[in-house]
């Protein structure tokens, strides 16, 4: 559970980590050490469950009955929207969620319950409300712009058994989440008879809120730690205009005097966003976006991003600059959008030694980048060794086994783990040494170092489809070689050029008269 945020119900300060960062700026590899954290986050979302709906194609004529396109679908897709779409996003950026909300009993309900089953780390803690519609918002779109958005839904409170049902349900999975969302579309879910009692579940349990408003009036949200509401709701809330930075933090105060809460973090689109803090000044962080291509789904990515962050331990400024990235990669893309955990990581990565540095992924990192290339249909191959010094063979050994997969992963031995198998004197250059080194050449598009002796149980986590190995082995000798065969890859044999070894190298650096 995260500890740099006071639970306002229970007045509890656990540590007093909100405190402003030092002198020197936060640096972007300092954030990437957080995301690196992320699969520790335990993410409770509850709010207003939502289908998006895409229905795209061509409109090239008007139709005859009246002045409006007609639009021939050519293809169409389904993606899980509100309250859901911030559980997706807390799970791709690597946490994981316990979504809770109310679904109808027709299609739409069911489309949704389907596409949270494809998402492991999505735990779906759902009431079936007899009678009440799912929420399903449908996007008719060609050439890229929006003709018309279909909105089927109620906006009418729970009923009083199904609020019971959903606050029970919310008891029995609030013990094991570090931080909880209130993700308000204004749909009915949140309403007086399900916010007040769930304020006062979750402040017995002393766990931290973060609420995205909807309601003009703040006070609703008493209680919680970080209200995010945008430039809109807070002028709505508290008839400030945030446009410049200065409004923006009395209109930031005012809603902090509402909630009686920890922080405010107004989003502000182009400007970025504004915390302010209960006895602190003001925080600007401009924004991140390159390109802006779609807002839609923008303000979810950043409150999932940010209650992530703060899950895995981040303090609330971290935690903001964190969000505030994620949300400039999210705007970059069409459509409700979820970003990955890798993208945050590339995006926080933007000169020639990080982007070396980035092939170096912890186990949990690299399981997720290999699950993207996996799902886009690129063949992974794995090599692995000490690769102490590198030399014209090794330099060989990675162009050929590029040669046979879309990408390659090296999984390099730890330095404990090549002492014990090469003995006190090696390796010669530290693990960070040669892990630098051999995310440093072309052929290789990910590093990951392993403690054992062998690295059964990395290619076992990763599942390679081919597995490379110097043809100085044979196919019963490759250790993982009967896993990658067993789920249908293939083990690979390359041959090696004569007279490079590491060994070699050494004896000669050692004693220069030795012959090559």
């Amino acid at each position: 559970m995260p500890t740099n945020l006071m639970n306002i119900r229970t007045g509890a300060m656990t540590d007093p980590t909100l405190s402003l960062p030092g002198p020197d700026p936060i640096t972007d590899r300092e954030l990437a050490g957080i995301v690196r954290h992320f699969s520790r986050a335990r993410v409770l979302v509850v709010g207003d469950v939502i289908l998006d709906r895409y229905r795209i194609g061509d409109a090239q004529r008007l139709s005859p009955e009246a002045p409006i396109p007609v639009l021939r679908p050519s293809r169409q897709h389904d993606t899980p929207g509100g309250a859901a779409n911030v559980a997706m996003n807390v799970v791709t950026l690597g946490g994981h969620a316990v979504l809770a909300g109310v679904i109808g009993d027709d299609d739409a309900g069911r489309a949704v319950s389907r596409l949270l089953t494809d998402h492991a780390r999505i735990e779906a803690a759902l009431i079936v409300a007899q009678g009440r519609p799912t929420t399903a918002k449908t996007r008719f779109i060609a050439g890229g712009q929006q003709l018309l958005r279909l909105d089927e839904e109620t906006t009418a409170p729970l009923e009083e058994a199904t609020a019971a049902a959903l606050l029970d349900r919310i008891d029995q999975v609030l013990s094991g989440v570090d931080v909880v969302i209130l993700s308000d579309y204004a749909k009915g879910v949140l309403c007086d008879a399900v916010l007040d009692r769930l304020l006062d579940m979750i402040a017995a349990r002393g766990k931290p809120v973060i609420a995205d408003p909807k309601r003009p009036d703040f006070s609703a949200y008493r209680g919680v730690a970080v209200l995010t509401p945008n430039e809109h709701e807070v002028r709505a809330a508290t008839h400030i205009d945030a446009e410049h930075d200065a409004e923006a933090d009395r209109a930031g105060r005012a809603a902090l005097d509402a909630t009686g809460g920890d922080a405010v973090l107004v989003t502000r689109s182009a400007k970025g966003l504004t915390l302010v803090r209960r006895g602190e000044p003001a925080m600007h962080f401009p924004a991140r976006a390159l390109e802006v291509a779609d807002v839609s789904g923008a303000g979810d990515t950043l409150v999932a991003a940010l209650a992530v962050a703060l899950a895995a331990g981040a303090p609330l400024p971290e935690a903001s600059m964190v969000a505030n990235i994620t949300a400039g990669i999210s705007v970059g893309k069409k459509g409700t959008a979820t970003v990955a955990q890798t993208e945050l990581l590339n995006a926080l990565h933007t000169d020639g030694l990080a982007s070396t540095e980035r092939k170096v992924r912890e186990l949990e990192e690299a399981k997720l980048q290999t699950a993207a290339w996996r799902a886009q249909g690129l063949r992974v191959g794995f090599a692995n060794g000490c690769f102490d010094l590198i030399h014209p063979g090794h330099v060989w050994l990675l162009n050929q086994a590029r040669a046979g997969c879309d990408r390659l992963i090296v999984a390099l031995n730890t330095d404990a783990s090549v002492r014990r198998l090469k003995g006190p004197t090696r390796p010669v250059q530290n693990e960070d040494a040669r892990a630098i080194v051999m995310a440093s050449l072309s052929p290789v598009d990910m590093v990951v170092l392993f403690d054992e002796d062998t690295p059964l149980e990395l290619i076992r986590a990763l599942r390679p489809d081919v597995l490379i190995k110097g043809a100085d082995y044979t196919v019963e000798q490759v250790v993982g070689g009967d896993l990658v065969l067993g789920w249908g890859g293939e083990v690979k044999l390359v041959d090696l050029r004569e007279g490079h070894s590491t060994s070699g190298t050494i004896r000669r650096m050692m004693a220069p008269d030795v012959p090559a």
